[in-house]
């Protein structure tokens, strides 16, 4: 391996794993995002067996998908899309049912007024909340809420990544964060 450049960027390493098929190429690819796989595993399964099993199946998917990566986002985005939705299929076939996001006519016919009550309950007010307080409230939540909360504060995304992930109107997601971090405040309350 001593031909091998080491600092390859994301570009560079999925180019010479799609054209050359080499292990080696999509083994610093995986040391690269397999910590950042599985804590995404892990936040939907909160098992560390079935977010190892996961991990796996999710590296192997795409490494197989590979090809399908056209470089309009990053890969870190990319990967992130295909962790959400695989875990999203684990989720459905694990519980036997579907799960549903809210409806989208929810959302639409909501008056513009509700939009702007997002602000009335402050992010700060989430942020008090105890650790364990929060990992037993989250558990407690539907998986659409807790998916959208942790998308939004423990992935950073923004309304708009949330928005193009999901597939749905920024004032959808709006709504959902605050039926969601509304839900969370009832629950600390109890």
């Amino acid at each position: 391996m001593l031909g091998h450049k080491v600092n390859y960027t994301d570009e560079e390493l999925v180019k010479l794993i799609v054209d050359t098929k080499d292990s080696y190429y999509f083994s610093i690819l995986y040391d690269r995002y397999a910590k950042f796989v599985y804590n995404k595993c892990y936040s939907f399964v909160n098992s560390e067996a079935e977010a190892q099993d996961l991990t796996h199946d999710i590296f192997i998917k795409i490494y197989v998908s590979l090809n399908t990566f056209k470089g309009k986002s990053k890969l870190s985005t990319w990967i992130y899309s295909v962790v959400h939705h695989f875990c999203i299929n684990y989720i459905n076939k694990k519980k036997s049912q579907k799960i549903v996001f809210y409806e989208v006519s929810d959302d639409v016919n909501a008056d513009t007024e509700n939009l702007d009550l997002i602000d009335d309950i402050d992010d700060e007010d989430l942020f008090e909340i105890s650790y364990n307080n929060l990992q037993e409230i989250l558990q407690k939540l539907s998986d659409n809420d807790r998916i959208i909360l942790l998308m939004k504060y423990q992935d950073d995304l923004t309304i708009k990544e949330i928005s193009e992930l999901l597939g749905l109107k920024e004032s959808a997601i709006k709504m959902r964060l605050l039926r969601a971090k509304k839900r969370v405040m009832e629950l600390h309350k109890q």
